[in-house]
This record gives C-alpha cells, sequence and structure tokens, in this order.
C-alpha cells in the first residue's frame, strides 16, 4: 500500500507555471481578435466605394459607431444587384436583428462627415447617419485583469528560479530555498581524481590522507582514546592545489562527500544561510561517517564585528555563527569532518580557526624544484614529447610557480607546437610557452621608432650590465627588445628561491632594477617614463625593507605589519607624522643610494654597454652566452639550495 501511494506520488503530474503564460497570451490575443473583428457579419468595404453607393441611392442606413467604424444597410433593390452578392442579404430578418451589408473604418470623423453630407446634397437623398456608441465591459474587465495574471505568473517564475528547482510545485519549490546546495559524491558517483594525480604538496597530502584513513579505519586510532580531528582547513597562495587535494579526498574515501562553495550560503532572503548550514549537516549526519568540503570559506567566514554597517553583513555573521554552533556546538556529531580551503586565512575569525573546529591547519605553498618536477610529470603524461625532454631544467625555468601555473605552461607548450606544425612538443616550446606567460603576447609588427627602440635597448642593457656585476642579483638568461604584452622590453632572469632574505640581497636587486634608468642618464643624460614598472618594484622593496622587515637603521627594529590582516587601528596609521617623514626619507635615501651606486658601475663599464646594447640592437634577443663574450666570465658564481642557476 505505501508502494502505491509512493507511486501514486510519483505519477502525480507537476505544476508547470508556464501554462500561465499561454492562458493569458490565447486571452490577449483573442481579445485583440474580437475587438478588431467584432461579432457581426458582413462585407468589408472602402470609404471610395461607400460614396459610390451613396450616389447610386443603394443605401438605405448607415450607422456611425465608436466615431471610428461605418456600418451599411442596402435597400432592397440594391441587395438584389450582383455587384453586392459578396454582402449578406439582411431584408428577410426582423429590423432589431438585421446585421449590416457593408463595413468599414474611416479616418478623421469630421473630414468623413463633411465629404458625406456633400454627397448626401449633391444627389439629394434622404439620409441621416445615425451615430452609436458602443461598450464591451466584459473585454474591459478581462483586460484589466491580464496585468495581475502576467504578475503572478512572473512572481512565480522568479520564485522557482531562487528555489534552483525546475519541477515540483510552486510552494514546494518556495520552501526548498533553505535547503543545502550542496553537491554529494559517494561510491555511486565515479570520481577519477586520486593522491596519485596529486604531485607534490607531500607534507599536505600526508595530512589529508591521514584524515581519509580515520574514516576508514577509526579503530585504529580510537583504540588508543584519540579523536578523529573536526576539520582541516586548507590554506595557501591560490592555484596550488587545494581543492585538487579535495578531489582526491572525494575520490579515494568510501565515504559521503559533500561538495560546495563558501558563497553557496549567501542569499539575498534573510535566514537563509542559516537555514542551509543546518540542512548541510543534517544531510551529512544522516550519512555519517561523511566528509563536507567547503571551498573559499572566507565568503561566510570573515571576522565578526569589523564593519559598523547592517543588514547584508548581520545576515553573513547569522550564517557563521551557525556554521560554528554545527561544527562544535552542544549537540555536534563527530562523525562528519569538515574540510575547508581559503587563501584568505588572515581575514577568518578566531572562532572559526580554534581547535575543535578546525584541528588541523594544512599550508599547501607553493612547489619547491623538486615538486615542481613532479607536477610537470603529471601534467606531462597526455602531451607528445620529445624523448629526452629535460625536466630538472624545466623546473628550474619555473621558480615561483604554483601547480596551475605548471599546468598551464604545458598547455601553452602544446599549443605552440601545433601551430607550428610540429609531431612533439620540445624544449623551446616550453620556454616560449613560460615567456608567453609571464610577459604576455609577442608583438613583433608594434609600430616603435628608431630612437624608442634605441632607448630601450640601452634601458634592457642597463639591467643586463648591472646584474652582471652584482654579487646578488638574479642570473641573467636572456634580454630582449622585441615588444610583449605592455612592455617594449625585457631582462629574464632566474632568481634564486630563498627562504631568508639579506639587506644585501635586497639592495642588489634593487640597483639592478635601477640599472635601465640609470643606464638612460648615462647614455642619453635624460630619463623616460620606461621605467614606471622598475620604480614600483624598487618602491615596494625599500618600504618593505623599512615597515615590514625592520632592515633600517634609522627606524629601527620595527614593523608595521600586521599578519592577521585585523586593522585594529582603522584608518589611521599606527605611528607618528614625525614617524611617517622619517620612514618616508629612508625609503628615498635607500633607493638614490642604489640609482647612484648603478650609475657608477654603468660609467665604469660604459664601452661594454654601449656593444651590448648595438649587439641587441641587431639580434634583439640575447642570451647569457652573449653577455660572457662581452664581460667575460661573472665575477661572482651563484650557488643556492637547488644546485646551480642556468
Amino acid at each position: 500500500m505505501a508502494n502505491e501511494k509512493k507511486n501514486i506520488k510519483e505519477n502525480k503530474p507537476k505544476f508547470n507555471p508556464y501554462w500561465i503564460y499561454g492562458i493569458a497570451l490565447a486571452i490577449f490575443i483573442g481579445f485583440q481578435i474580437f475587438n478588431s473583428s467584432g461579432y457581426e457579419d458582413g462585407g468589408i468595404t472602402n470609404p471610395t466605394e461607400f460614396f459610390k453607393f451613396v450616389e447610386n441611392g443603394d443605401v438605405d442606413k448607415v450607422e456611425i459607431v465608436n466615431q471610428r467604424i461605418a456600418k451599411v444597410y442596402l435597400t432592397k433593390e440594391a441587395e438584389a444587384q450582383e455587384i453586392h452578392k459578396k454582402s449578406k442579404p439582411n431584408t428577410l430578418l426582423p429590423t432589431a436583428t438585421r446585421l449590416p451589408n457593408y463595413k468599414f473604418e474611416f479616418g478623421e470623423l469630421e473630414i468623413f462627415q463633411n465629404k458625406l453630407n456633400k454627397v448626401i446634397e449633391d444627389s439629394n437623398l434622404n439620409l441621416e447617419p445615425v451615430y452609436i456608441t458602443e461598450e464591451n465591459h466584459l473585454t474591459d474587465f478581462l483586460l484589466g485583469l491580464l496585468p495581475f495574471i502576467l504578475l503572478i505568473g512572473v512572481w512565480i517564475f522568479i520564485m522557482r528560479r531562487m528555489s534552483g528547482g525546475a519541477g515540483g510545485g510552486a510552494g514546494g519549490q518556495i520552501f526548498n530555498i533553505g535547503k543545502s546546495k550542496a553537491k554529494l559524491f559517494d561510491q555511486n558517483t565515479e570520481v577519477k581524481t586520486t593522491f596519485k594525480d596529486v604531485a607534490g604538496l607531500e607534507g599536505a597530502k600526508e595530512e589529508v590522507q591521514e584524515i581519509v584513513d580515520f574514516l576508514k579505519f577509526p579503530e585504529k586510532y580510537t583504540t588508543l582514546g584519540g579523536k578523529i580531528p573536526k576539520g582541516a582547513l586548507l590554506v595557501g597562495p591560490p592555484g596550488t592545489g587545494k581543492t585538487l587535494l579535495a578531489r582526491a579526498v572525494a575520490g579515494e574515501a568510501k565515504v559521503p562527500f559533500f561538495s560546495l562553495s563558501g558563497s553557496d550560503f549567501v542569499e539575498m532572503f534573510v535566514g537563509v544561510g542559516a537555514s542551509r548550514v543546518r540542512d548541510l549537516f543534517k544531510q551529512a549526519k544522516e550519512k555519517s561517517p561523511s566528509i563536507i568540503f567547503i571551498d573559499e570559506i572566507d565568503a561566510i567566514g570573515r571576522a565578526r564585528g569589523k564593519n559598523a554597517m547592517s543588514g547584508s553583513n548581520d545576515e553573513r555573521e547569522n550564517t557563521l555563527n551557525q556554521l560554528l554552533t554545527e561544527m562544535d556546538g552542544f549537540g555536534t556529531n563527530t562523525n562528519v569532518i569538515v574540510i575547508a580551503a581559503t587563501n584568505r586565512a588572515d581575514i577568518l575569525d578566531k572562532a572559526l580557526m580554534r581547535a575543535g573546529r578546525f584541528d588541523r591547519q594544512i599550508f599547501v605553498d607553493l612547489p619547491d624544484i623538486r615538486e615542481r618536477k613532479e607536477i610537470f610529470e603529471v601534467h606531462l603524461r597526455p602531451l607528445k614529447k620529445e624523448k629526452d625532454l629535460d625536466l630538472d631544467f624545466l623546473s628550474r625555468q619555473t621558480p615561483g610557480f604554483s601547480g596551475a601555473d605548471i599546468a598551464n605552461v604545458c598547455n601553452e607548450a602544446a599549443l605552440i607546437a601545433a601551430r607550428n606544425g610540429k609531431k612533439f612538443v620540445d624544449k623551446q616550446d616550453f620556454l616560449d610557452a613560460v615567456d608567453r606567460i609571464i610577459g604576455g603576447l609577442e608583438k613583433k609588427n608594434k609600430i616603435i621608432t628608431p630612437s624608442e627602440k634605441r632607448a630601450v635597448a640601452y634601458h634592457e642593457a642597463g639591467h643586463a650590465t648591472v646584474s652582471w656585476m652584482l654579487e646578488h642579483a638574479a642570473p641573467l638568461v636572456k634580454v630582449t627588445i622585441v615588444p610583449r604584452g605592455r612592455s617594449l622590453g625585457a631582462a629574464w632572469y632566474l632568481p634564486e628561491e630563498r627562504l631568508i632574505v639579506h639587506p644585501e640581497q635586497m639592495l642588489d636587486e634593487m640597483c639592478a632594477a635601477l640599472g635601465g634608468r640609470a643606464a638612460e642618464k648615462v647614455m642619453f643624460d635624460k630619463i623616460s617614463t620606461g621605467a614606471l614598472s622598475d620604480l614600483e618594484k624598487v618602491t615596494k622593496q625599500a618600504r618593505a625593507m623599512v615597515t615590514i622587515y625592520g632592515l633600517s637603521d634609522k627606524v629601527g627594529n620595527l614593523t608595521y605589519y600586521d599578519s592577521s590582516g585585523q586593522n585594529e587601528y582603522g584608518f589611521t596609521k599606527p605611528y607618528s607624522e614625525k614617524t611617517a617623514e622619517l620612514i618616508d626619507k629612508e625609503i628615498s635615501d635607500i633607493i638614490e643610494n642604489q640609482y647612484r651606486r648603478a650609475i657608477k658601475l654603468l660609467e665604469d663599464n660604459k664601452d661594454k654597454l654601449t656593444e651590448l646594447a648595438e649587439v641587441l640592437l641587431v639580434k634583439e634577443v640575447i642570451f647569457k652566452d652573449n653577455l660572457e663574450k662581452i664581460f667575460g666570465s661573472r665575477p661572482f658564481v651563484v650557488e643556492d639550495r637547488e644546485g646551480p642557476a642556468k
């Protein structure tokens, strides 16, 4: 019996609001046809023919309806004529029910009256038009009701769209707006990503694998009195693989996995976010043990009380409060593990970050050279590459690249190889892909004057010369004056991957960055706007030295950096105006000292600078080998923790 009721419920036709639009449209079209055609029979004529009928004495009566329609009644003799056979004879009908033989619409009433009176007068006829006003109360009532029908239909349509459903009763869909939007992955859902597809990230992967192990074999840990952690927060820069790790968990864990974004809780209605949190955890507890993954949790997890404005902020805080209660509240169920990901951990609420809610914070950092090699191996699997491709070389050429960046390099290299008609992706394709991603699209046809090209050549040669002469400057890879992206030229370096940076290293990098402007000053005794990006870079470095890292003797061992991201000072500076002046002067002194240092180096090597710039003007792209021919071997050999830079 229960099954029969269930089948009846399933077979019940679903409400479809579109029938409202169909009925409204049909009513509107019907009214238009009804109003235009009327309910009388009779032929259609025009004013010209009508006036001929009047002159011939064929017209018995004329009715003017609503000052725009003329109804024509013929005499008995006229109805018998051949010319009027298209009109239906009405003379046999009673006078009260007699229908017009003809009808037509005319333009201006006054013009029509004057012409009709003139024809009657000229023909000496006894014909007087009858004026009638007709009203259709039913039509007016239904037409007035039509906007309300359309408004109800639009309202139902909007509510259904907001509820996210396409079927079911309209009322039920409206109430479903507070339901969770999480996507469920379980044993019936095929998820192909596993931990084998996650290269690098050894520490983070080990932590996440242990969480999966907790759910598979809980007795292994609980026998000693331990408890399964309630939550893990994946923190790291964009593109480092946080969501990829979560997908691997969904593929490896043999438990229900609920996945959604932090923005899925946000809605325009009050209380919807908290309702969706309750429904999400209710579903997860019903299927426990289970995992909930919330991507970009900072959408709802921002610190409370930092915004004095009310309204939508209060609704977000209500959603966060409900999430805090569900994760570790009075009736918490420990069989649900929450995994969240964010690249803005500094703005999250402290109550959300505490142990008992997120017991583990897993930092997913940018990969080092060894991890980049493993990531390259994963993304090179589907590519047709040359056999002896040097992965160590590729990993050294991509310092600071995230996993997503490396995936993009591999894809871009394949596209470049296909564009050039190659059968395999080779080393040069990967180098071109790195240049394309870092510098932008090459623009060889960009219009540039000879004087501008010469200035760019000396500018880039200045960078190369200064960096070659400094011990701690990044090793040079190549120099180009081919426009790429928004730049007219570029000097490409292979920076060391340092865990800590000393002041002399930062100063050497600033000096090399100012080498372009210094070369313009030395060679042309004038400067240009081409050093904008260089000035931006060195200004940020100098400000960081003074205000963040405490590397200034005049300001002292102080930092004004707030690692929590929650500025307690509001819009005011955390230092006095006198200190602000001291900071500004110290930043300016650091930059000017390095600028004068770069000018001194270039003046001492002016002949080599000139030779390098002239070679660059001819070849447009030069490499490390060209610099060695001009300058000799580099006076400093840079050895880093990953091996010699190339």
